[in-house]
């Protein structure tokens, strides 16, 4: 399956209720094969600009977001579950079959047009709140789109244990064919805030240490750091032919636009204004408090 074929799957399944939906999807997800998922895993973390903010499309790709998330884990052999609340939760769990270890997974998607993503966006906290009795507590997120060198998120990942994990990493683990036996223990993969943590000083403590912890990954899997580079290297170009993609779907929209004829481009604004929607809002408050 290609990306394409599962924006298209999520598409035809956004007048089902969500939760057969989301049954289905997952179905369809846990059916592919290694080699299938890794174009989807490549590209999930970024959301398509031509789906509309907080429309059910959004809400079954983000959900889509956490089943690939636990394919991903399950492909490495860990037991895996997909949690079926979306708030004030994690999106998956999952232990080790043969070293006794749990974790707490959440997926996270990202438009490329999103700018000022600042803390609250990653949930670092809240985190290592979900966590609960597990282990570990792994946030899955757009490796380009952590911030680039200094950030809350990096000391509150050393403070409280939590995993800066990424969906590149997952494509190299699949890729190399990293799986948990009983010889092959991948705690340490989800243990990496904890270990640079205890390596840090407290003046470097908002530092960026993705770095570092490419170095650390690499060995654990006994991956060459330059292969590790080349990995990257090669998602790069992927992600750049996405992002041209997505600047292609505003420049089309850029010319929809200005053939409108008046009276649809005032139609077009009110709509994206979402004044209605706010006037409605106000009359049911008013409403409200006359009662």
């Amino acid at each position: 399956m290609n990306f394409a074929e599962l924006r298209a799957a999520i598409k035809n399944s956004i007048d089902l209720d969500f939760q057969v939906a989301s049954s289905r999807l997952q179905t369809t997800i846990f059916g592919l094969d290694r080699a299938d998922i890794l174009p989807l895993v490549v590209e999930i973390g970024i959301i398509p600009e031509d789906i509309k903010h907080d429309s059910t499309e959004e809400k079954l790709y983000t959900k889509v977001s956490d089943i690939l998330l636990a394919k991903s884990l399950s492909e490495m052999n860990l037991e895996v579950a997909v949690l079926t609340q979306r708030s004030d939760s994690a999106d998956i769990i999952a232990q080790s079959r043969y070293h006794g270890y749990s974790l707490v997974g959440d997926a996270k998607t990202f438009r490329l047009s999103r700018t000022a993503k600042n803390a609250k966006d990653f949930k670092v906290v809240s985190m290592a709140q979900w966590k609960g009795d597990c282990d570990y507590s792994v946030l899955v997120c757009p490796y380009y789109q952590y911030p680039k060198s200094v950030s809350t998120i990096y000391k509150e990942a050393l403070d409280h244990n939590v995993s800066l994990f990424s969906w590149e990493y997952l494509y190299m683990l699949l890729k190399e064919g990293v799986k948990e036996s009983p010889s092959c223990n991948l705690r340490e993969l989800f243990n990496q805030s904890a270990i640079i943590a205890n390596a840090t000083t407290v003046v470097n403590a908002k530092a960026n240490f993705l770095q570092q912890q490419n170095v650390n990954i690499a060995d654990i899997v006994n991956m060459p750091q330059s292969r590790f580079d080349d990995y990257l290297k090669e998602i790069v170009k992927i992600l750049v032919e996405r992002g041209n993609a997505e600047i292609g779907y505003y420049e089309s929209e850029q010319q929809r636009v200005k053939q409108l004829s008046r009276e649809d481009a005032i139609n077009e604004l009110l709509k994206c204004l979402k004044l209605d929607n706010k006037i409605s809002t106000i009359k049911q408050f008013i409403e409200q408090i006359q009662k």
